[in-house]
């Protein structure tokens, strides 16, 4: 009967869901007129010019961009190519390996689970994983046999430094220090995206035992941080990574084409990677990754910081529940204090790049009045980030807009539609 009970006991307890029931009802992204949002069609129409004639030069193989003003689609539209080799041409609802963008969505499942109470962020994460007890600091390195010598770190890493990328961690074969690259190789670490037989909690667990770049909080290195937290995530909830993402952030949102594995109905959908080559555009090869990871392979590894694909509108939808204040169609999935929380400068002066135009955040890189002065970024508060594979986001708070622009590229010997795009978008204001 006691055992019976206590079953029943943690059944129970995980029904309870991190997304409620809101007094709000934003509605969900709808298209509308650019006028009726405040926005200038005949402006917008100079991205249209700007990615046909990036396509038509060859810089790119194809771009889905979309624009959100005051919770109305007011831009969205495909250019070129979503696979050259077979002609297929790019729709506005493919897929999109949309890389280190999972790491905001990361980042909200986290603070989801630390709105009910599960953790406080400066808490060790070797409270919940064990293995990171007593970190390590790199001393010394021996390229001849990758040995190494470390010294005791001077804290603990913390579930705070794993989200603003100050943990001291690494990112294996894309980290900017080759040692580093070498002693993840050599320890077995997956660091993005993987057709192999392995789980998260395996991948970190071996990534627990190497040394850091320096003790937690000193400075800022892009790290697999995230991926740390995916697995933290199914410690805490008590459910796999990829359950509770779709269950309390996908299903609720209505992001219905956004996954770590795709199905087989979808998979004709993925965008192919593609690179330059004499003059076309062929499909990425085999290198330390598959390119076709999300529809082949074990399928078992969900990384937090880099294995999620999605769509242009899917990723919209997720952004503006930030914009929201954390609600979205009547349903909460965070409070409007812990965004306040999560888009606060979390790293001080610590970014190694943008000279104080951008700070980072517990989820994003978020623009200064410095960086409104320097122009081209967005009003005060904008934060954005982007993916391996050509990728990027902004969203304003101040103006209420989404820009997100979509390709699949590597290797590329030119692309300036990035920094044109973000420009464009902004200067299609008209209110």
């Amino acid at each position: 009967m006691k055992n019976w009970l206590t079953l029943l006991f943690l059944a129970t307890s995980f029904l309870v869901f991190s997304q409620t029931k809101s007094v709000k009802k934003s509605p969900p992204l709808a298209e509308a007129s650019p006028e009726s949002a405040g926005m200038s069609t005949e402006r917008l129409g100079r991205i249209t010019s700007m990615l046909e004639a990036a396509v038509a030069k060859n810089d790119i193989p194809g771009a889905v961009a979309l624009v959100v003003r005051n919770g109305k689609i007011v831009y969205w539209n495909a250019f070129g190519m979503a696979d050259n080799a077979s002609n297929r041409k790019l729709k506005r609802d493919d897929i999109f390996r949309i890389a280190s963008q999972t790491k905001a969505i990361t980042s909200t499942a986290v603070m989801m689970l630390w709105e009910e109470g599960k953790f406080q962020l400066d808490d060790p994460i070797s409270n919940y994983i064990p293995e990171f007890k007593n970190p390590q600091v790199l001393k010394d390195f021996k390229y001849s046999d990758t040995t190494w010598t470390t010294e005791p770190a001077k804290s603990e890493i913390t579930i705070r430094h794993l989200l603003n990328h100050t943990s001291g961690l690494g990112y294996g074969v894309i980290d900017g220090d080759e040692r580093f690259q070498m002693m993840y190789h050599k320890a077995g670490v997956t660091d993005l995206f993987t057709t192999e037989n392995i789980s998260i909690a395996e991948s970190v667990k071996k990534l627990a035992m190497l040394p850091l770049h320096h003790n937690p909080g000193e400075k800022f290195t892009y790290s697999e941080g995230l991926d740390v937290l995916g697995y933290f995530i199914e410690i805490v909830s008590g459910e796999p990574f990829d359950v509770y993402l779709k269950k309390h952030i996908f299903e609720p949102l209505g992001m219905n084409d956004t996954y770590f594995y795709l199905p087989s109905e979808k998979a004709a959908r993925l965008v192919s990677v593609q690179k330059p080559d004499n003059g076309k555009w062929v499909r990425f090869p085999v290198t330390f990754y598959d390119t076709d990871y999300p529809v082949k392979g074990a399928k078992r590894f969900f990384s937090g910081g880099a294995g999620l694909s999605s769509t242009a509108k899917d990723y919209a939808t997720f952004l503006q529940l930030y914009l929201n204040g954390g609600e979205l169609n009547g349903i909460r999935l965070l409070s409007r204090t812990t965004i306040e929380t999560m888009l606060a400068n979390q790293t001080g002066d610590l970014l190694p790049w943008g000279e104080g135009s951008q700070y980072f955040s517990l989820a994003y890189s978020v623009v200064t009045p410095k960086g409104v002065a320097k122009g081209g970024m967005g009003g005060l508060g904008t934060f954005s980030w982007g993916g391996y594979f050509n990728t990027q986001y902004q969203a304003d708070p101040e103006e209420n807009i989404i820009c997100i622009l979509m390709k699949q590229t590597q290797d590329l010997d030119k692309d300036d539609t990035g920094w044109k795009f973000r420009q464009l978008v902004f200067s299609a204001l008209d209110d």
